[in-house]
């Protein structure tokens, strides 16, 4: 089967350090009680649209040189078989065997991370054939930049193809590279990468068990989530509502690759691979490929963004 690079791709990147608790953004030392939020703004809202425009135009003309500089160096991300770095990232966003015809970003929405880092969520429209075949046209699409030297850098990207729940994700991949991804190890197995992810565990089991009281207390203030069908839920209240639903029946969850990184002292992102051993609306769940924000209210970590996509793989 022809390769299919989306550029919907799962990514998180920032600085990454032995322990959750260091200064990874020289501008973002702030670590009180309360995670550092500062008010999202208009400038900020039309600079990152900007920002992703310009890359949608980079990967249509493949310009491999606008991913240097618009990309955090510590870039890492999922691509068409598994995860990506910097490298990868700038050469499957150039490839030849994509043709972009046009595109066209809605219904964006800014949320503030800190005042050096900031999560962007739209719907993306795309006319797209890689490897000859047609990309899903409608998805959903989020972005984190981080403030580098005073420049907005694409630290996370993720899009999730717009789906019928009730119709087939599965898609075919090469079966070696598949394993390969599976048989992959952490490169950063620090202590925020267990503390995040042992939020991540109860959070799927408090989903698993329709438990909106224990969700809503591991979850922050405010927060939003794109699930494997390309949904988004804007709001607390809209998660809380899906994820106590009764539409999935899973009788356990796996977690496999959990890598952490640091955005600034008190938030983090969780990039994992999950299995749920169930259905959703009747179909088998299969492998996840997800990726979690969190913030730190004083020595607890709480979830406040998520994106999660079907792992593609021959056998699921």
């Amino acid at each position: 089967m022809a390769k299919i690079v989306h550029f919907g791709l799962t990514a998180a990147a920032a600085f990454i350090l032995a322990t959750c608790g260091g200064n990874v953004l020289a501008n973002n030392a702030n670590a009180d009680d309360t995670p550092e939020r500062t008010p999202s703004t208009g400038s900020t809202k039309v600079a990152l649209i900007t920002l992703e425009k310009s890359a949608y135009e980079a990967w249509k003309s493949k310009d491999a040189k606008f991913w240097v500089t618009f990309l955090s160096d510590k870039f890492v991300g999922w691509g068409s078989f598994g995860k990506l770095d910097k490298a990868s990232a700038t050469k499957e966003y150039t490839g030849t065997d994509c043709e972009i015809k046009s595109y066209a970003l809605s219904d964006e929405q800014l949320s503030s991370l800190g005042k050096d880092a900031a999560l962007i969520t739209y719907k993306a429209t795309v006319n797209c054939t890689c490897g000859g075949q047609q990309l899903p046209t409608n998805s959903r699409a989020a972005a984190i930049y981080v403030r580098d030297d005073g420049n907005w850098k694409r630290a996370f990207y993720a899009r999730a193809a717009i789906v019928d729940p009730k119709g087939t994700l599965a898609t075919s991949v090469d079966r070696q590279q598949a394993l390969n991804e599976d048989n992959a190890q952490p490169t950063n197995r620090y202590a925020c990468t267990d503390a995040m992810l042992a939020v991540e565990r109860n959070v799927w089991e408090a989903w698993r068990a329709h438990d909106a009281k224990k969700l809503a207390d591991l979850t922050a203030r405010d927060i939003s989530f794109i699930n494997i069908f390309g949904v988004h839920l804007a709001t607390k209240t809209d998660a809380m509502q899906d994820w106590s639903g009764t539409y999935c029946d899973v009788k356990s969850i796996s977690f496999t690759n959990a890598a952490g990184t640091m955005l600034s002292p008190m938030v983090g992102i969780l990039t994992f691979k999950a299995r749920a051993d169930g259905t959703c609306y009747g179909q088998k769940v299969g492998p996840v490929w997800g990726s979690s924000v969190y913030v730190k209210y004083g020595d607890v970590w709480k979830w406040t963004f998520g994106i999660n996509l079907p792992a593609r793989r021959e056998d699921t």
